[in-house]
């Protein structure tokens, strides 16, 4: 039996790559709107009725007013996974990482309602969540967060500045320390002290690094970097699409290294002579960071993908 899926916004880039990663499977029938009835509220109220999963790609207004529509159906209100920030920490969503703690899998493959993880999120989380767990990152810890990211990941606006040659080779944005992913990295991370987050952006279209420099001795019980190492690979032991991956010895990352995969690795870079180290998530952003981690997402939603034991 297919399952019946709408996307609503499929014209932008994630709506798009998702479109593309769905069309053409057996166990999937896609609707959609004419384009001339994409924003009639009666012909999207008829199609959210008559699917069983509603995936969001709009803007975060936008993609609230869609959910109030579901609210309205009752009993034919659809699944619902939102690619937008509006409910990623928002009550009675599940929080689509499924790869975040054990049981993560489970709530998304029965969740009603689950938003999807954010790019930059999904690599700050990947890297801080397990050190919480494991007790070697306290949750008041002060962290600080770098990363950059393709240039796709910033929506229309950026991508036709940088296509056009409008746009410089390298920027730092979100200098107002007010980023939207925030409230969801300090919330799956388990973080009770906001980090500092200082995203950029550079002139490629998709690749990303996350990264989090530590004073080793600055936390609990002044870890090796061996025992950061051994906490992610218990953490991510027999996960599909993230792993722990030895640090090349040249000290050197190309960020579009992942580029057209799922994958997500993680790195410990460490000089133990100064007692510093440097961990560093590498994913394609719109992979593990938006399409992939949807069309995984969706593969627990309908069955296909087994749920973990």
């Amino acid at each position: 039996m297919q399952t019946k899926i709408f996307i609503d916004g499929d014209a932008g880039t994630t709506g798009l790559e998702i479109r593309e990663r769905l069309s053409g499977r057996a166990d999937i029938s896609l609707l959609a709107l004419p384009q001339e009835k994409r924003k009639d509220a009666a012909a999207k109220r008829d199609i959210l009725a008559s699917v069983d999963i509603a995936v969001l790609c709009l803007p975060d207004d936008a993609a609230r007013e869609t959910v109030a529509l579901c609210d309205g159906l009752g009993a034919d209100a659809p699944r619902l996974l939102d690619a937008s920030t509006a409910h990623r920490v928002a009550d009675g969503w599940v929080y689509g990482f499924a790869e975040l703690c054990r049981g993560q899998a489970a709530a998304i493959a029965s969740g009603r309602r689950v938003a999807n993880v954010g790019c930059y999120a999904t690599g700050a989380i990947a890297l801080i969540r397990p050190l919480v767990d494991a007790g070697l990152i306290r949750p008041d810890q002060p962290l600080t967060i770098n990363a950059v990211s393709g240039y796709s990941g910033g929506g229309r606006q950026m991508i036709e500045a940088y296509e056009s040659g409008k746009a410089p080779a390298f920027e730092l944005y979100a200098l107002g320390l007010e980023h939207k992913h925030l409230p969801e990295i300090m919330a799956y991370s388990k973080l009770s002290e906001r980090p500092l987050f200082v995203p950029s952006v550079g002139n490629f279209r998709q690749g990303m690094l996350v990264s989090i420099p530590l004073a080793l001795d600055a936390l609990p019980g002044a870890p090796q970097a061996e025992n950061l190492a051994g906490a992610y690979a218990r953490h991510y032991a027999g996960a599909k699409h993230v792993r722990l991956v030895d640090a090349p010895a040249n000290g050197k990352l190309d960020a579009l290294a992942l580029n057209g995969t799922d994958d997500l690795e993680i790195f410990v870079f460490a000089n133990e002579a100064r007692r510093h180290a440097v961990l560093v998530a590498r994913l394609d952003n719109l992979g593990k960071g938006a399409a992939g981690a949807a069309a995984q997402n969706l593969d627990l939603m309908t069955g296909k993908t087994a749920v973990p034991a």
